[in-house]
């Protein structure tokens, strides 16, 4: 296997839990959950996995400032921010939405880190508006790196290729892994980590706000091109991924009563706290599942706590949360 450059600041290996009560309450399969939400950098979560493989190439390619786009409530860009003033680098975060009046939730931990803010009230331009800041950047001689969205790319799949390998080293026997994917680098990261470390349990992607086909298509490509990193090339085909879109209708960061309940069981039964965004509609979805029977009897479902708590301080999420009228999207 090839040597591919890391920094290693998670906090690894995250720990397994049993979810008894869940289960009970439920009445469905076995519930464990892996808690990538305790990874360690600026409150944890997936995307430290990653940006240990993206930030090493930056170091590398001789960066200066890391760039990165996302959501005004962005776990992958508040995580970025952390790894760039961890290891000395300027950061740039464009984000899509109006400036808010007050800093909560991530975007707040984003001013801490020092971040400076580049703000796209229609996210469509989004894309246009983070090229132009890269190029400008690069014309100021700030040597930017581009971390992509949600940090997926064939690099920073290679964090979830590598927790599939730590996950078989801490002896849980799982049927299923059921996680949040979005931008798909943490799916096509554990697809690959299947085949290539020999898991032998099927990885469900519950879609935060894509298309099931498209899902299917940009993951497979995307564990085929990561694979390559690991030095041997394995061929993933759309039919190799599972993902369901069924529980993405309502849009990116709608808070529904989906995501409200996934997230009141959690806390309730097991005193574990999901996200309004991502681990709250994936655990929705998980939830969905089990009272459908989808699951068999007797079989063990792990959940990727993929993190995010930040979120649930913003003002925007805060009294939809409770069941209150309040702000429910972007």
């Amino acid at each position: 296997m090839n040597q591919i450059p890391r920094l290693k600041f998670a906090q690894l290996p995250t720990p397994i839990e049993a979810m008894p009560r869940l289960s009970t309450h439920l009445g469905g399969p076995r519930l464990f959950i892996k808690r990538d939400d305790l990874t360690g950098l600026a409150l944890g979560g997936n995307k430290t996995r990653k940006l240990e493989f993206l930030v090493a190439e930056a170091q590398a390619n001789g960066a200066k400032t890391l760039i990165t786009a996302g959501a005004l409530q962005s776990n992958h860009c508040r995580q970025t921010a952390a790894a760039a003033a961890k290891y000395g680098f300027e950061c740039i975060l464009v984000l899509s939405g109006t400036k808010p009046d007050a800093p909560t939730g991530n975007y707040l931990l984003d001013s801490l880190f020092g971040a400076k803010f580049v703000f796209v009230e229609n996210r469509a331009d989004r894309e246009r508006v983070l090229k132009e800041t890269f190029d400008q950047a690069w014309a100021d001689g700030k040597r930017p790196y581009l971390v992509p969205y949600g940090g997926s790319n064939p690099t920073g799949a290679l964090g979830y290729a590598f927790a599939v390998q730590e996950f078989l080293s801490q002896g849980l026997e799982a049927d299923w892994m059921v996680f949040g994917t979005s931008s798909g680098g943490t799916h096509a990261g554990l697809v690959l980590g299947q085949r290539a470390f020999g898991f032998n349990g099927k990885v469900l992607g519950v879609s935060i706000d894509e298309t099931e086909s498209w899902l299917k298509a940009h993951v497979s490509a995307l564990a085929t091109e990561a694979s390559q990193r690991l030095g041997t090339r394995f061929e993933f085909h759309p039919e190799d991924v599972l993902a369901t879109d069924a529980y993405c209708q309502a849009g990116y960061g709608v808070l529904t009563d989906l995501e409200r309940e996934a997230v009141q069981l959690f806390a309730k039964y097991e005193g574990i706290l999901l996200d309004p965004v991502y681990t709250g509609r994936a655990a929705g979805g998980m939830i969905d599942l089990i009272r459908s029977g989808f699951f068999k009897p007797g079989e063990t479902v792990l959940f990727w706590n993929t993190g995010g708590q930040p979120a649930l301080f913003a003002e925007m999420y805060q009294m939809g949360l409770l069941g209150q009228p309040g702000a429910n999207g972007l």
